[in-house]
C-alpha cells in the first residue's frame, strides 16, 4: 500500500503509546478491533495491563512482539494469560539468536498452554483494523548480527494519516526498509530504539519526513536515550516530539484528516 493510495475512512483511529518505562507498548484500536505492539519489560507490564484494563479491553485481535528483548516481550507471557489473542506476531528469529531467557521460556509456555495462534511476520502482509490498514514492512533478511534489526516494522494508514512503527531497527534495517520501496512520508514516526543514535537515521526522516514524532523511554534511563544527536535530527523535521519519560501515557487521534494528541502530563 502507498500514500497515493489514499481512501477515505470513516469513524475514528485511537494510537496509545502507553508509558512502561523504559521499554515500548502501543495500543492501537477503533473501538471494534485493535492491535497492541510490545508490552515493555515484565515488572512494567502490569501497567499495560491496567491501562488496557481501563479502556475495557478483553480481547487483543493481533499482538505483534517486534523482536525478542525483554523492554519490548518481557511481560507477554502476562499480556497472553490476561486477554483473549486472536494472533500473534513476531519476526523470523535465525535459530542462533531465539533466547534462552526466563522471560521468553515463560512466553512459549503461555503460547503453548493457551493454544496462541503464533505467525512469523511478512513484509508485504496487510491487517485491518476496522477503517485503518496496518502494512508489515520489516524485516527484510534472514539473519542479523544485532537482534534489534530483527524488529517487525508496521506502517499504519487511515484515511490522509498515517503512523510508522519500527521497534529497535537500526540503521541497517532502516536502510532495507528504504530499498523496498515501500516507504513515503508518513503523519507520525515512533521513534526507533527508544531515540538511540543508532536508529532514527538521515536518511530514513528524509523519506519519512515525519510531522509529529513520539519517544519511548524510561526516565533517567541508564541509557541516555534519547539521544541528543537523535533528538538533533528530528528537531530539523518537526516541534511536535512527545516523550513518555515526560508526558506519561500518549494518545494520537485520527479521523482519517485531522490528527489530535492528548497526554496524561503537558511536559515534551
Amino acid at each position: 500500500m502507498k500514500n497515493g493510495n489514499i481512501l477515505p475512512a470513516e469513524g475514528e483511529i485511537k494510537v496509545h503509546y502507553i508509558d512502561v518505562g523504559q521499554g515500548d507498548c502501543i495500543f492501537i484500536t477503533d473501538g471494534n478491533e485493535n492491535m497492541l505492539i510490545d508490552c515493555g519489560e515484565s515488572e512494567n507490564t502490569p501497567r499495560a495491563v491496567q491501562y488496557l484494563n481501563n479502556l475495557g479491553v478483553k480481547k487483543l485481535d493481533y499482538v505483534v512482539g517486534t523482536h525478542p528483548h525483554s523492554d519490548h516481550m518481557g511481560g507477554m507471557a502476562q499480556i497472553i494469560e490476561t486477554f483473549d489473542i486472536g494472533e500473534f506476531i513476531i519476526p523470523h528469529i535465525d535459530d542462533s539468536d531465539i533466547p534462552t531467557t526466563v522471560y521468553f521460556n515463560k512466553f512459549l509456555d503461555a503460547v503453548e498452554k493457551y493454544k496462541v495462534d503464533l505467525k512469523e511476520a511478512k513484509v508485504g502482509r496487510e491487517i485491518n483494523i476496522g477503517e485503518a490498514k496496518c502494512e508489515i514492512i520489516a524485516p527484510n533478511s534472514e539473519k542479523y548480527n544485532d537482534v534489534n534489526n530483527y524488529s517487525v516494522g508496521i506502517v499504519l494508514y487511515h484515511g490522509q494519516n498515517s503512523f510508522i512503527f519500527t521497534g529497535d531497527a537500526e540503521a541497517l534495517a532502516e536502510r532495507e526498509m528504504l530499498d523496498t520501496g515501500r516507504l513515503h512520508k508518513v503523519n507520525v514516526y515512533k521513534a526507533g530504539h527508544h531515540g538511540s543514535s543508532s536508529s532514527s537515521s538521515d536518511a530514513f526522516l528524509k523519506v519519512i519526513d515525519p510531522d509529529v514524532a513520539v519517544i519511548s523511554c524510561g526516565a533517567g534511563n541508564k541509557y541516555g536515550h534519547p539521544n541528543e544527536s537523535t533528538m538533533k535530527r528530528l528537531e530539523s523535521y518537526t516541534d511536535q516530539i512527545y516523550r513518555t519519560d515526560l508526558c506519561g501515557n500518549i494518545v494520537i487521534s485520527s479521523d482519517g484528516e485531522q490528527l489530535s494528541v492528548s497526554t496524561e502530563r503537558n511536559s515534551r
